[in-house]
């Protein structure tokens, strides 16, 4: 039997500090767009922008935090894991959202990976979109025999796209003031 202590150490991928701020934010993200939806009474359109822009803005840190490649990947299936054991979501998402999220790291390394300057802003904007097209594809998938139903649902979606959108914009900015606090590091 081989000595334990002689082995040679074997470096990790994530770190354990790495995978709790993924964690952190999963839950996080989860938690506080279901607390939107909560105190807004329902999906409203106040709502549905303001609980999109919250998730958006905090992906958009998390993957300036932790800059490797898979994060993303990581984050959406931790984030589906706690919203199906949490919230009941559907397994039908999974799929989809899996997709999109390689979909975007690919998109990431093309304009210079997750250690680029524009790689995590182009992986949540890619992913954004990639997810809400995709789910509109499986949604038709379930619904062909009723396409009036699907039609109710694009401009939700489209609604729920333009809080995303915004939270680009607010989670550049969120990551421009942690950089100058020194809690986010280029």
């Amino acid at each position: 039997m081989r000595d334990i202590v002689s082995q040679p150490y074997r470096q990790r991928y994530w770190s354990a500090h790495e995978l709790v701020v993924i964690g952190v934010f999963a839950a996080a993200a989860k938690v506080s767009t279901v607390l939107v939806a909560l105190a807004g009474g329902g999906m409203n359109p106040v709502t549905l922008l303001l609980k999109n822009l919250i998730f958006t803005t905090m992906l958009v840190v998390m993957l300036y935090k932790v800059r490797k490649p898979g994060t993303l990947l990581l984050f959406v299936g931790v984030n589906l894991l706690f919203s199906m054991l949490m919230l009941g979501v559907s397994v039908t998402l999974l799929p989809s959202a899996l997709a999109a999220a390689l979909l975007a790291e690919a998109a990431a390394a093309a304009v210079g990976g997750m250690q680029g300057k524009f790689g995590p802003l182009t992986a949540v904007a890619v992913y954004d979109l990639t997810l809400r097209c995709l789910s509109l594809g499986m949604s038709w998938l379930v619904l062909r025999e009723s396409p009036a139903l699907l039609i109710s649902a694009v401009p939700v979606v489209i609604l729920g796209y333009l809080g995303a959108v915004g939270g680009l914009f607010t989670g550049a900015s969120a990551v421009r003031e942690l950089r100058h606090a020194g809690i986010v590091r280029f």
